[in-house]
């Protein structure tokens, strides 16, 4: 049974309009550290990605920022205390906070939010990890994400033997435990299945 000791977030680098976006995304980074679940993030300061980062530093948890050195000033560094790593390119970054993380939830974001999501669900499709993926739907936000889904699958592009597996949250409450629950189902060896280099470095 795998156990859930750090959780990569992906959530956008602006605030956005409803204020339960923020709302949130302080509620969660104060519920990992209450947890003892280090935060993996992109290490920005600003938008939600500084809001659940500074959440958890407050609360006293442990965060890993991983940011590439041409978005320090665009993003501005986190600034309180933390484990930051400078990545070359956004290739690095990305294949960084793979390896360092048990499982990946999303809070609402833009199109990098997006294309982070999709491509760790790509990944879990293809076999190449059994880590946990979990959307935190505020306000319904990622609703009509999960209708294109839907749609997917009653168009016969996504078939049940090679699902897409992504969990739900409507709640902060509801993100560890729905998160432990999908990686006791697998082992510790399931759940961080070696890759081929070549191919992580795609990701």
């Amino acid at each position: 049974m795998a156990s859930i000791h750090s959780v990569c977030v992906y959530c956008g680098s602006s605030h956005g309009s409803d204020p339960r976006f923020v709302a949130q995304a302080r509620a969660f980074g104060a519920d990992l550290a209450r947890n003892g679940v280090r935060l993996v993030y992109g290490g920005g300061g600003i938008g939600l990605m500084g809001e659940v980062a500074t959440a958890t530093a407050l609360a006293g948890g442990k965060v890993t920022g991983i940011i590439p050195e041409f978005l320090i000033s665009r993003e501005r560094a986190f600034a309180y205390e933390a484990e930051m790593i400078v990545t070359a390119d956004m290739h690095e970054r990305k294949r960084l906070m793979f390896e360092r993380a048990d499982a990946f939830v999303a809070l609402p974001g833009g199109v990098g939010t997006l294309e982070e999501l999709v491509e760790q669900l790509t990944w879990a499709q293809l076999g190449q990890h059994a880590k946990p993926i979990l959307v935190l739907n505020t306000g319904g936000f990622w609703d009509p994400f999960l209708s294109l889904l839907d749609h997917m699958r009653s168009s016969a592009f996504i078939h049940a033997t090679n699902p897409v597996n992504l969990l739900v949250a409507e709640e902060v409450s509801e993100i560890l435990p729905r998160l432990r629950a999908a990686a006791a189902g697998v082992s510790e060896d399931e759940l961080h299945t070696p890759r081929d280099a070549d191919v992580v470095a795609r990701l």
